[in-house]
């Protein structure tokens, strides 16, 4: 039974970079990738809202009026992580978008843990973490300029401030996922109900894109979203909100049953293994950009460093 959770985490992990691929066919679709992740929010908070239902846990969300209200803010990570997703995956390949976003969750976890924010218990420093962000550092540095090689002709060319700027993105994106498990941490023990804090985390991200859709389009700084292109999309680019809703449950089910350590080392590694595997083949008609030495040697890094920082 212990193998097959073990396993089931590491398949979870493997959800988020389809996730993130699924994505851009959402998005080629809808024309904006402001819509697309409205939308793909929303399909997740469906799905989740049915399996609250389902399970009888959704009446816990009528003790929100003595929740303090910045515990209600983790879904705020969400509409960030996904459309950084859809914007970085063309630019830098699902590799490189994934490692941004495993260096950012690297570090913020570390300085969760250090500084004992939102709550969590303080933890020391050891050998362990501090080689372990050094090779988390030193991969992404080796995939991003291996990257350079690898990519394919016609993607999209970046100016060096351009590129420093998407690279600071998805280390921003990755970092904020980390401080929103904190936060849903903090609400589900005044709820004890996961899964209401899911369906709520989920509401507030989908609320929170669909204001910035409205916003953007109201200023005319993004098309309107297109609706007759979904019946042309391939059925996988629906597996974005599924993906979404699978793990987050999971990663609840999970931790309680096999530890918080062990539950993100495998997502991470399942996560990065995937995108490589994306990468190498291009997967969901995203453009090949093969694993080179410097690319698998930079993934190597990372694979070593999120499995020092989380299991010691």
């Amino acid at each position: 039974m212990h193998t097959a959770l073990l396993a089931i985490a590491l398949l979870v992990g493997c959800l988020l970079a389809v996730q993130a691929s699924a994505n851009l066919q959402l998005n080629a679709a809808v024309g904006t990738p402001y819509g697309a992740s409205t939308l793909q929010l929303g399909v997740a908070t469906a799905l989740l809202t049915a399996l609250a239902l389902a399970a009888g846990t959704l009446g816990a969300l009528g003790r929100l009026p003595d929740v303090p209200p910045w515990q209600l803010l983790g879904g705020l990570a969400s509409p960030l992580y996904i459309t950084s997703g859809i914007l970085l995956f063309p630019r830098l390949g699902a590799l490189a978008g994934v490692g941004l976003f495993v260096t950012g969750q690297m570090f913020a976890s570390l300085a969760l843990d250090l500084f004992g924010l939102f709550g969590l218990e303080r933890k020391g420093l050891d050998a362990g973490i501090v080689l372990g962000a050094a090779a988390v550092l030193a991969g992404i540095v080796v995939i991003i300029r291996g990257g350079r090689g690898a990519a394919p002709a016609g993607a999209p060319g970046l100016s060096p401030a351009a590129r420093t700027g998407w690279l600071a993105l998805g280390i921003v994106a990755g970092a904020v996922l980390p401080v929103q498990g904190a936060v849903n941490a903090r609400l589900r023990e005044r709820l004890d109900a996961p899964l209401a804090v899911a369906v709520l985390s989920f509401a507030v991200a989908t609320f929170t894109i669909a204001v910035v859709l409205l916003v953007l389009r109201a200023t005319r700084r993004t098309p309107a979203p297109r609706v007759a292109p979904l019946r042309r999309m391939p059925w996988w680019g629906w597996l974005g909100g599924a993906c979404a809703a699978a793990y987050v449950t999971g990663t609840f089910l999970l931790i309680p049953a096999i530890g918080a350590a062990v539950t993100i080392a495998l997502t991470v590694t399942g996560q990065q293994l995937t995108s490589a595997l994306i990468d190498h083949r291009g997967l969901f008609r995203l453009p090949r950009r093969p694993l080179t030495r410097p690319r698998a040697l930079g993934l190597a890094l990372l694979l070593a460093g999120s499995l020092a920082i989380q299991l010691s």
